[in-house]
């Protein structure tokens, strides 16, 4: 397995659509936004394929972390986990960031809070998918 920051924005985007897209039901036009073109994008590698992929967007002192994804066949493999730990890493390197905020799906909780996040505020619809906020400090 092995995480790298890339500019290869096509690979992220198929790997997005295979998840989010055609296996969650997001519509494209939610999932594909204009925000990619400002982000630092993370992408997974397990055999010499893709398999997952995640973006950062810094917002003042805020790193957003979001579009975290891994194929089925990855899953269960640690491979979400490291992502999460390998974008933290990079907000670290990022000045004047103190602080890391994700938009959860509700089922997906646990998981961000075995990495350290805390969720806040209310239950709310994503895409048709319920989520809540968390963050943790860096």
């Amino acid at each position: 397995m092995k995480i790298e920051r890339t500019t290869d924005l096509a690979a992220c985007h198929a790997l997005r659509r295979a998840v989010f897209i055609e296996e969650q039901g997001v519509s494209e036009f939610e999932e594909l936004d204009d925000k990619d073109d400002q982000a630092i994008h993370l992408l997974a590698w397990q055999n010499d394929r893709p398999v997952g992929s995640a973006r950062i967007l810094l917002l003042g002192d805020t790193g957003k972390i979001g579009r975290v994804c891994v194929l089925p066949q990855a899953r269960g493999t640690g491979l979400g986990a490291a992502l999460i730990r390998a974008a933290l890493d990079v907000l670290r390197g990022q000045p004047g960031i103190v602080r890391a905020k994700l938009g959860a799906q509700t089922h997906a909780l646990g998981f961000y809070e075995k990495l350290g996040f805390a969720a806040y505020g209310p239950v709310y619809d994503d895409a048709g998918i319920p989520h809540r906020d968390m963050t943790r400090d860096l």
